[in-house]
C-alpha cells in the first residue's frame, strides 16, 4: 500500500487527540451540534403492510411531518435547515419515517417497495444529518439506477450520527444507541416484504452500527465499505448467517486510522480488526481507487460490485487485483 507520510501523521495525530479527549471527558458529556427545534412526528406506528395504498398513505403523512418541521425551522431562523427540509418534502419523495428533532432522522425509499425483489438498506456514517442528507440521497439514487427494476433502496438515517471530527466518531456509544433501532427496522421490513432479498450496506461508522445489530437479522448480506472496524475481532463474532463483505478504496483515508481497541472505565475507543484484513475473515470485493465518499459514485467500480452483491450476482463481483472492462 503506498504511504502518504504527511497525511498519515496528521490523521494519526488527530486520532491521538480524539483519544485524549475521549479519555478526559465521558462521551455522554461531549458537545453536539446546535439543535434546531422541530415538532414531534405524527407518524409513529410500524408499517403493517407494503400494499401500494398503505405506502402512499404513509408517504403523504410523513411528508406533512417534514413540512411541519420545515415551518418550525424557518420560524427559528435556520434557513439552511428549512431549505433541506423543503427539498425532502417534495411530492415525489417517499419517506417511511421522519423525525426532525435532535438532529433529525429519516427513512426514505427509492423505487417501488411493494414490488421489490431486492432491497438494499444504506446505513450512513459520521457527519450525515438533515443538513447533509443529500450525500446519502445521491448514493441511494446511484445505487437504485445501477440495480434497475424490481429493486428498492432504503436510505436509513435512523440514528444520531457522530460528528466527523469528535470523540463520538472513535467510540461505540452512538452505534450502541442505533443498533436496536436498525434491528427493529429490518425486522419490520422483513414482516412486510418477507420474500425480498435484503442486504445491509454499511459505510464508515455505519459498519459499527451494522455489526452491533447483526445478530439474527433476516438479511442475506452485510457489506462493510470505508470501514474503520466493527468493534468485533472477526466476522464470525457477529453471529449472523449473512455473508459479510468488505471493501476499501485505495485512496480512502480511513486506511490510515489505527486499528486499535482500548477498553477504558468510561468508554471503549477504536474498533479493532481491519475488516479487509485476512484476520477478519470477510469476503473481499474490489473497491477501486476513489476516496472515502466515492463508493456509491455513478460509474464507479465499488458501485458496480456492491450492486452485484445486492442483486445476488456476487460471483461476478470483482476482487482486488482484477481489472474488468
Amino acid at each position: 500500500m503506498p504511504s502518504h507520510p504527511r497525511g498519515s501523521r496528521l490523521r494519526r495525530g488527530l486520532l491521538a487527540a480524539l483519544v485524549a479527549a475521549s479519555v478526559a471527558v465521558p462521551v455522554s458529556g461531549a458537545a453536539g451540534p446546535t439543535a434546531v427545534p422541530a415538532p414531534a412526528p405524527t407518524v409513529r406506528s410500524p408499517l403493517r403492510t407494503a400494499a401500494p395504498e398503505a405506502l402512499a398513505e404513509r408517504y403523504a403523512a410523513t411528508r406533512a411531518d417534514i413540512g411541519a418541521a420545515e415551518r418550525t425551522a424557518a420560524r427559528h431562523g435556520d434557513r439552511k435547515r428549512a431549505a433541506a427540509l423543503h427539498a425532502m418534502a417534495a411530492p415525489a419523495r417517499r419517506f417511511l419515517a421522519f423525525d426532525g428533532r435532535d438532529g433529525g432522522r429519516g427513512v426514505e425509499i427509492f423505487g417501488d417497495l411493494s414490488r421489490a425483489e431486492r432491497i438494499a438498506v444504506l446505513v450512513p456514517g459520521a457527519g450525515i444529518g438533515i443538513d447533509h442528507y443529500w450525500r446519502l440521497r445521491n448514493g441511494s439514487l446511484a445505487l437504485r439506477g445501477e440495480l434497475g427494476e424490481r429493486s428498492a433502496v432504503v436510505a436509513w438515517l435512523g440514528y444520531r450520527t457522530p460528528t466527523t471530527v469528535s470523540p463520538t466518531s472513535v467510540t461505540s456509544g452512538r452505534a450502541a444507541e442505533a443498533a436496536p433501532e436498525l434491528a427493529r427496522f429490518i425486522q419490520e421490513l422483513n414482516r412486510i416484504r418477507p420474500e425480498a432479498r435484503t442486504t445491509l450496506l454499511c459505510h464508515s461508522y455505519g459498519s459499527v452500527v451494522c455489526a452491533r445489530a447483526a445478530h439474527g437479522l433476516p438479511v442475506t448480506n452485510i457489506v462493510l465499505y470505508g470501514s474503520p472496524g466493527t468493534g468485533y475481532r472477526n466476522a464470525a463474532a457477529l453471529h449472523t448467517r449473512a455473508t459479510i463483505w468488505a471493501g476499501r478504496a485505495s485512496d480512502d483515508w480511513i486506511a490510515d486510522v489505527p486499528h486499535i481497541e482500548l477498553r477504558l472505565p468510561f468508554v471503549d475507543i477504536g474498533f479493532g480488526t481491519d475488516p479487509v484484513s485476512p484476520a477478519f475473515g470477510a469476503e473481499i470485493f474490489a473497491a477501486g481507487t476513489g476516496g472515502h465518499s466515492d463508493y456509491l459514485k455513478t460509474g464507479s467500480v465499488p458501485l458496480r460490485n456492491i450492486a452485484r452483491i445486492v442483486a445476488g450476482a456476487a460471483g461476478s463481483a470483482e476482487t482486488p487485483g482484477e481489472h474488468h472492462a
